[in-house]
């Protein structure tokens, strides 16, 4: 599919041995259930010979359309276009995902030899003059044609491809945005390599058992198990989520809490062979010129162009709104944190960002009587995965049937078939759900096949959800926190967006949609979280199998908005630095400095030398989400308007208001635009009043 391979490049390295092409599983049909990745079969020395034999059939696709003495049509230009290039995208979706999920040393170089390859390749498309002049040809004739919404997005999605990467440059700019391309991809992936190995290569030993005070005996249980593993006497803690969340939360011994806040907080920033800090300012000054060749004022400018929002100013100013609401609300639950803390041994004037989920999980346990030591043993993982299921079905009739069958690229990972409410199969869903070394940190959704219709087939998607959830112990299976529950089912609601795709074409399909659009199914997901009637499908005991009672759901929900303000505040923060680094001309300042100044307006814990949140925040260094970390918030406000909709006639069973959900989102994908979209189901644009309300930053 045009232009669907990463951009990801780095160094190159030498080749691994390359196989006889007979041999290659990319190069032959595959003979798996629904024509899943053969990953049992996939060896590290099939990707270079698959990937270059890929861009050989890409560039062949690319030459029919340019030398076809037809004249350009939206069929033998648009079309052809968009169905080249396939095998490159069948080879590379498997190997960019298990270079996120299932890492290794020699993949990584597979990755850094094939990266610089592919920007090429893409860049050559993007640049090729005579296919963009019949690609401008098709555009230019757009009011005669006559197309329907879903190809009348398509042509324009294909003409903005090329304006918007150098299509309309001379030769001389053109060899720079190829420079450009080449060292932003490479950096992109350098960026996220250190974060992993900061991650990976920490860990802090404790032998004397008294500094675990106030660690539950799960966290303690977990720590012995990871000391064990990597051949330590004691416990040993890790900056993965499961161990250093619950560490912040509960450990007694502050010197610790510090120590461990120090590690997570400094990642790539400590002068070391994995220091991102020059990286971001390469990439912030690549980013920026990039943005000048192409005729914008900015990298924000350049994104948000095709974004919901649709400016830079708009961005800034629902930020900054925003601010006004969360902070004033986070000043007055942080003096009640402190005003608790000092009540309870605190002996300082002001609380340090160690101590925030410390004092906060003590808050919250004396407020509400509620703690993940009491909810946990009621979400068990196997029956989250479950309730996100059975809330699926009874939404959207779609039913899950795990198999054994279909090859996986770690034990781990489940699989399922996806049926339709009439038993049609609907795709392949992967599970993928414990951290490991070669897996980089947090939750995503992505696709090893997308969807699309092609010769009157319907070709079903391939969908993965990884996260990095409490792994089993010797005596407890999986026990996953509240916020870990919301992560399944947010991460679950991505994976819907890429199940009940329902379009022509694969570029359109699925989650191929603005990113402050994107976020809308999975957030929407996550209030079922809270809802009593969902919470019953699934909150049972572990032991027992009692349903979860009224009063922890009744606290649940009272606790919902705890401390909302510093938690909005903190998401704020985020969003806010990622648009000081890309609305502007890159100031030079250091990355303390650029953290400082909006720490001023959106952070209201005392500094602290050494820290910085930047150099490890990989959504806009090594993802995907640069000028687009505020589309969080954004679509909080059109989920939180969209669940009041579900829940005005009947919650779950509220059949109009999920049927036009699928209908007018799920499906859909990006074949038109996201406010029309949103309207077609909403019957009215969203109203920001909804998330604050929900958030209670207003009554």
């Amino acid at each position: 599919m045009f232009l669907a391979v990463s951009a990801s490049i780095a160094f190159a390295q030498p080749s691994p041995p390359q196989p006889k092409m007979s041999q290659n599983p990319f190069l032959v049909p595959y003979t798996t259930p629904h024509q899943t990745a053969p990953f049992d079969k996939i060896t590290n020395a099939d990707y270079l010979p698959a990937i270059k034999e890929g861009m050989v059939e890409g560039r062949k696709d690319v030459t029919a359309i340019v030398n076809n003495p037809a004249k350009p049509t939206f069929d033998n230009t648009i079309v052809a276009l968009e169905r080249s290039g396939d095998l490159l995208s069948k080879v590379t979706s498997v190997l960019f995902n298990l270079n996120s999920a299932e890492t290794t040393p020699e993949l990584q170089k597979i990755v850094k030899e094939a990266s610089p390859m592919l920007s090429e390749y893409r860049n050559d498309i993007a640049l090729n003059e005579k296919l963009f002049a019949r690609v401008k040809a098709v555009y230019d004739q757009r009011a005669s044609l006559k197309l329907n919404p879903e190809a009348d997005m398509l042509l324009e999605k294909t003409y903005k491809r090329f304006s918007r990467n150098g299509a309309n440059l001379d030769e001389k700019a053109k060899e720079r945005l190829r420079a450009i391309d080449k060292e932003l991809s490479q950096l992109s992936l350098e960026f996220g390599e250190n974060v992993l190995n900061e991650t990976n290569e920490y860990l802090m030993q404790v032998t004397d058992e008294k500094d675990l005070a106030g660690l539950p005996d799960y966290v303690r249980e977990a720590a012995k198990a990871t000391a064990k593993q990597k051949g330590k006497e004691g416990w040993v803690f890790t900056l993965q989520a499961p161990s250093y969340g619950p560490f912040m939360q509960y450990a007694d011994n502050r010197e610790l809490r510090k120590k461990l806040f120090m590690a997570f907080n400094s990642r790539s920033f400590q002068g070391n062979k994995n220091d991102n800090s020059a990286i971001i300012a390469k990439i912030v000054n690549l980013r920026y010129e990039r943005a000048n060749l192409l005729g914008y004022k900015t990298h924000a400018d350049f994104v948000l162009e095709e974004s919901m929002a649709g400016s830079t100013d708009k961005v800034q100013s629902f930020l900054n709104e925003l601010v006004t609401y969360a902070r004033p609300a986070a000043e007055r639950q942080l003096a009640e944190l402190t005003t608790y803390a000092k009540a309870h041994g605190f002996n300082e004037d002001k609380l340090q960002a160690w101590d925030n989920s410390y004092y906060a999980e003590k808050l919250k346990k004396e407020k509400y009587d509620l703690d993940d030591e009491t909810l946990k043993p009621y979400f068990k993982l196997e029956n989250v995965l479950n309730g996100a299921f059975t809330v699926a079905n009874k939404l959207y009739g779609i039913t899950f049937k795990e198999r054994k069958d279909i090859p996986v690229y770690n034990p781990e990972v489940k699989t399922f078939d996806v049926f339709d409410k009439d038993g049609k199969f609907l795709a392949v869903f992967y599970g993928d759900y414990f951290p490991r070394p070669g897996k980089r940190s947090g939750a995503w959704m992505n696709d090893v096949q997308g969807q699309k219709v092609e010769n009157g087939e319907n070709i079903r998607p391939h969908i993965v959800n990884v996260c990095n959830f409490t792994r089993p112990t010797e005596s407890k299976p999986s026990l996953l926190t509240f916020y870990e529950v919301t992560t399944l089912f947010h991460e679950f609601g991505h994976g819907l967006h890429g199940m009940l795709a329902n379009g022509t074409y694969e570029s359109l399909s699925g989650t191929s949609v603005p990113r402050d659009f994107v976020e809308l199914p999975s957030q929407v997901m996550e209030n079922w979280c809270y809802d009593p009637e969902a919470l019953k499908l699934f909150a049972k005991h572990y032991q027992t199998g009692e349903v979860i009672p009224n009063k922890l759901i009744e606290k649940i929900r009272a606790s919902q908005n705890f401390l909302a303000g510093l938690a909005n505040l903190r998401q704020l923060r985020f969003g806010l630095v990622d648009m000081y680094y890309h609305s502007q001309k890159p100031t030079g300042e250091s990355i303390s400095q650029v953290e400082n100044k909006i720490d001023s307006v959106a952070n209201l814990f005392p500094h602290v030398d050494g820290v910085a949140f930047s150099p490890a925040f990989s959504h806009i260094f090594a993802g995907g989400y640069s000028a687009g970390y505020y589309s969080y918030k954004w679509s909080e406000v059109l989920d939180a308007d969209a669940f009041e909709f579900f829940k005005e006639k009947g919650g779950l069973e509220n059949k109009a208001a999920a049927d036009s959900f699928r209908k007018n989102v799920l499906e859909k994908g990006g074949s038109e635009k996201p406010m029309e979209l949103y309207k077609k189901f909403r019957g009215r644009e969203p109203s920001p009043k909804a998330m604050l309300r929900r958030s209670g930053l207003i009554l």
